[in-house]
């Protein structure tokens, strides 16, 4: 019996060691073909991963002769604490916090409002139109559900669609969407679930929406805490004097742990380690050495961007299972149905909330370059259309169990998430560049010119820095003399006051650009350019 049992767990071992091995291959393979397709206009990596994993998955099926079509189960465990964590960290540590912070009011209309009226008007079709459908019985928790599984939005091939140089703005607002989305879709799942919604009233709906508030909140103070904590630490301990591994390790392991304590406790670790990314990047990046800030920019890229490859690689082998498709097998026109009417309200619940709130957004802009126009709207409610892993771990969170699932409704719902992923991806993935060339022909050649009015143009701070911007010495901002101009021209004044706070409270404590103490050895920081002379 002792001898069966470890023939059992070799054969067992040696079936993991050949997966793991096929899957790094198909990684390599993924990253030259992408190189490859970088030039071309329809391509992107995330579509060319999500297509070699179905490829892989269609090899893996025929060699099995319909037995199975993937080297590993798709666990929604491995993607949100381990394959998340690194995408949304990196997102926080390389964005352009001017152009992020000056739309955050936008951003957060359209991650958190928007969300929820997407969320909404999703679950009021699916009430309507699947009870004509013989799929099942779903009862109210089932479809809310359903409405924050497709409301979320997949930011993971949006950032990969679009260039925060070449469109700054668009990037900003697309980008900072999709991290808010993300946590919110998550936020509103897990209410959800934990609700009970026999007792639905208005103060129980009061009460959601203040925990709501409360998860929010605490996330975000949570997360720029773990990120002043580890700038504060490398500040006053200052490793480099001894070993730059150590102030590496600190900063990979104080980003984690950020995300690890917010799961812990049950906040939304997405807003968590997004906000500790930023924190992180303007205060403990300036604290370590000159190689440090190289090693951790480009550690961090190259983790997101392996995470974001594995993703698609691995939704893409996932969506062949045939134990999954084997149940609608018999009702093949039902499943086709479900999947179009969950992709018409995605469409149209999206579209319910880009337009109006972005006409709501411009009244309170003076500057006309600072404003939505239509063109950005539609590739704005166009490259958010695209669903993804996040949309398959909620769905698989809600309609199986261990990735498996033997009820014929609970099986229509996880075919028809993986249909709905891999068409938004690919189709709306691949028309989203050239609908950008088509509708901001000139975008690249005017949005470069809004990042900083103050800033003159032929400055350019290298590596992620670019964003610490350094204000001339006379801050001669205009006050608002009404709550009118404050509205109409907040971002300068907001500014001015933060610079203000940080320089005289924050950077002298946690450190930053331009405060890090001389100790001997330690990393000077370079003379700043003299902006008079410029």
């Amino acid at each position: 019996m002792l001898d069966s049992l470890v023939s059992k767990l070799t054969t067992s071992d040696h079936a993991s060691v050949v997966a793991l091995n096929l899957f790094v291959a198909l990684l390599c393979a993924c990253i030259v073909l992408g190189h490859l397709l970088e030039e071309n206009r329809w391509m992107n990596e995330s579509i060319t991963a999500l297509l070699i994993g179905l490829g892989t998955g269609v090899a893996i099926l025929l060699i099995s002769k319909g037995k199975s079509s993937h080297l590993l189960v798709f666990s929604e465990d491995l993607f949100f604490i381990y394959l998340l964590p690194p995408i949304i960290f990196n997102a926080g540590f390389q964005v352009k916090k001017k152009q992020f912070f000056r739309n955050f009011v936008t951003i957060m209309l359209f991650g958190a409002v928007g969300t929820i009226i997407s969320c909404t008007i999703i679950s009021l079709g699916v009430t309507q139109f699947f009870k004509k459908l013989d799929i099942g019985t779903f009862d109210l928790g089932d479809y809310l559900a359903i409405g924050a599984i497709f409301a979320a939005t997949d930011s993971v091939c949006t950032l990969q669609v679009l260039n925060q140089d070449e469109t700054p703005l668009l990037y900003s607002l697309v980008f900072g969407e999709g991290v808010v989305n993300d946590a919110t879709s998550v936020v509103v799942f897990n209410a959800i679930q934990s609700f009970d919604l026999t007792h639905l009233n208005h103060e129980a709906a009061f009460h959601l929406l203040g925990n709501f508030l409360y998860l929010f909140l605490l996330s975000t103070l949570l997360g720029a805490a773990t990120g002043l904590i580890s700038a504060y630490v490398i500040k006053k301990l200052y490793f480099g004097r001894h070993s730059t591994d150590r102030e590496v390790a600190l900063m990979m392991l104080m980003a984690y742990l950020s995300y690890m304590l917010a799961e812990l406790f049950d906040l939304s670790g997405i807003l968590t380690v997004f906000f500790c990314g930023i924190v992180m990047t303007h205060y403990t990046w300036h604290n370590v050495t000159e190689s440090s800030r190289i090693t951790t920019k480009h550690t961090f890229a190259t983790l997101s961007f392996l995470a974001e490859t594995f993703i698609f690689l691995y939704v893409g082998m996932d969506a062949l299972d045939i134990d999954k498709w084997r149940s609608v097998s018999d009702t093949p026109g039902t499943s086709i149905a479900v999947s179009s009417i969950l992709m018409g309200l995605v469409m149209v619940g999206r579209a319910a909330f880009v337009f109006p709130l972005s006409f709501l957004s411009n009244l309170a802009k003076k500057n006309q370059s600072e404003k939505i126009n239509f063109n950005m709207q539609v590739v704005i409610w166009w490259s958010g259309l695209m669903r993804g892993a996040v949309s398959m771990a909620l769905a698989y969170n809600k309609f199986t169990r261990a990735g498996h699932t033997d009820v014929r409704g609970n099986a229509i719902m996880i075919t028809s998430t993986i249909t709905v992923c891999l068409f938004s991806t690919v189709v709306f993935g691949m028309l989203t560049k050239p609908l950008i060339s088509y509708l901001l022909p000139h975008q690249s050649a005017t949005t470069s010119m809004l990042s900083d009015d103050n800033t003159p143009k032929s400055i350019h701070i290298p590596l992620i820095d670019q964003d610490s911007f350094i204000e001339p010495s006379n801050h001669n901002v205009p006050r608002p003399d009404s709550i009118r101009g404050f509205l109409t021209r907040p971002t300068r004044t907001v500014h001015y006051y933060w610079r203000q706070f940080d320089d005289s409270f924050m950077r002298p404590v946690f450190g930053g650009r331009g405060f890090v103490p001389f100790v001997p050895g330690s990393p000077t920081e370079r003379d700043p350019p003299d902006l008079s002379k410029a």
